[in-house]
């Protein structure tokens, strides 16, 4: 995490909230602590809503019913059966603690040994005058060298801590720590059924992480404090309040690998790349089926789909033509072939016709022919019958 100096020297001019040393061995370093950070969130009034007058809140004792400043306010400690016991500042000086005013370093340790979730507010620790300069330089560099963290207790608004100090920039940081009693226990949270994540998941999930890549935190602000800010000039100055944008629906994740491969295309459209195409996948036909069009690729663009689709109707459109072709020849060859069936009909019952016509005409001349040999049968019969009758005369 890189700390601009600029931010840090604004920071150091920020009012001191606490006052103490950190014990180091039998070094002493005078200090101060100032807060690390600062809110930038935007705060709003309670009102009362029918005529917009400011709600306040009073302090107000409960004896006399008078209203108290701050100054005639103290502590008290509620014992058991409801006695409160007033207890002053300087009573809680002469607690019998060690790190009462005291930034006590009890060990050093390797960074990643801290858990982030003990991790609490950050401070940073102001050397208390000239004095203070050479020791606290000391320690400064003596933690940049051993690439380590000093692990620390000190108390801070009525309770004792644990702190970690680290170096940041040229400031020594202190962040407070949670003790490791008050991290609860993650166990009940994660998934109670058993779950196997295959390679090729987990794969798709480090490109995704690729593509997303590293951010400089320096970028990343605000974006509710800006839209709320936006809101309220837009109120203040009568004009129309901005339209929220719909969200996200979160739907049902089916299938995990289509949503990591929907991620990681998104993501990289974010980010102005082009989206990698896959290769078509080649497969292997039966013999003897036709061949299909090439299956148009994942994650191809709308443009690649339209062209495929296209080559798809011409080829469609090719095989319908074919088959009109086909379709037509065969008619044709059907057509050729009544032709010749009818022609063969035609000649048969011609040629039968003839055969018939000659047969009859044949038997006509054998009709004629045997008419007149009984004609010349009955003639030489008369003439033989005259022949007779003369000689008989």
């Amino acid at each position: 995490m890189v700390i601009h100096h600029k931010a840090i020297e604004r920071v150091l001019h920020v009012r001191s909230i606490w006052n103490g040393a950190i014990s180091f061995g039998l070094v002493s370093i005078p200090i101060k602590l100032v807060n690390a950070t600062e809110s930038h969130s935007i705060s709003f009034r309670q009102i009362h809503t029918e005529d917009g007058g400011r709600i306040r809140y009073r302090k107000v004792c409960e004896l006399d019913d008078q209203e108290v400043s701050q100054a005639e306010i103290g502590k008290g400690y509620e014992d058991a059966d409801g006695t409160i016991i007033p207890i002053t500042d300087e009573d809680l000086a002469h607690l019998p603690l060690p790190t009462a005013k005291t930034i006590e370093i009890v060990a050093f340790v390797p960074a990643d040994r801290i858990d982030p979730l003990q991790m609490d507010a950050a401070y940073y620790l102001e050397a208390g005058g000239a004095a203070a300069a050479k020791p606290y330089t000391l320690l400064r560099e003596a933690l940049k060298r051993s690439q380590k963290v000093a692990i620390a207790k000190f108390a801070l608004r009525g309770k004792e801590r644990l702190g970690m100090l680290r170096v940041v920039g040229d400031a020594i940081a202190l962040h407070g720590l949670l003790w490791p009693d008050e991290v609860r226990d993650p166990s009940g949270v994660a998934p109670d059924t058993d779950v196997t994540v295959n390679d090729k998941e987990l794969d798709l999930a480090d490109t995704l992480m690729e593509t997303l890549g590293e951010i400089d935190l320096d970028e990343l602000h605000d974006e509710y404090r800006e839209a709320v800010e936006e809101v309220v000039a837009a109120k203040a100055a009568g004009e129309a309040l901005p339209e929220t944008p719909e969200p996200a629906r979160a739907g049902k994740v089916l299938d995990l690998m289509a949503a990591l491969e929907k991620s990681v295309r998104e993501a990289k459209e974010s980010r102005g790349e082009e989206p990698a195409e896959e290769p078509a996948e080649v497969r292997r036909l039966p013999a003897g089926k036709p061949s299909r069009a090439t299956p148009k690729q994942a994650g191809g663009k709308k443009s690649t789909a339209k062209k495929t689709a296209a080559k798809k109707t011409t080829a469609s459109a090719k095989k319908s033509t074919a088959k009109s072709a086909q379709g037509e020849k065969k008619t044709a060859s059907s057509k050729t072939a009544e032709s010749k069936t009818a022609a063969s009909k035609t000649t048969a019952k011609k040629s039968t016709a003839k055969s018939t016509a000659a047969k009859k005409s044949t038997a006509k001349q054998s009709a004629a022919k045997q008419s007149t040999a009984k004609q010349s049968t009955a003639r030489k019969s008369t003439a033989k019958k005259t022949a007779a009758g003369n000689r008989t005369a």
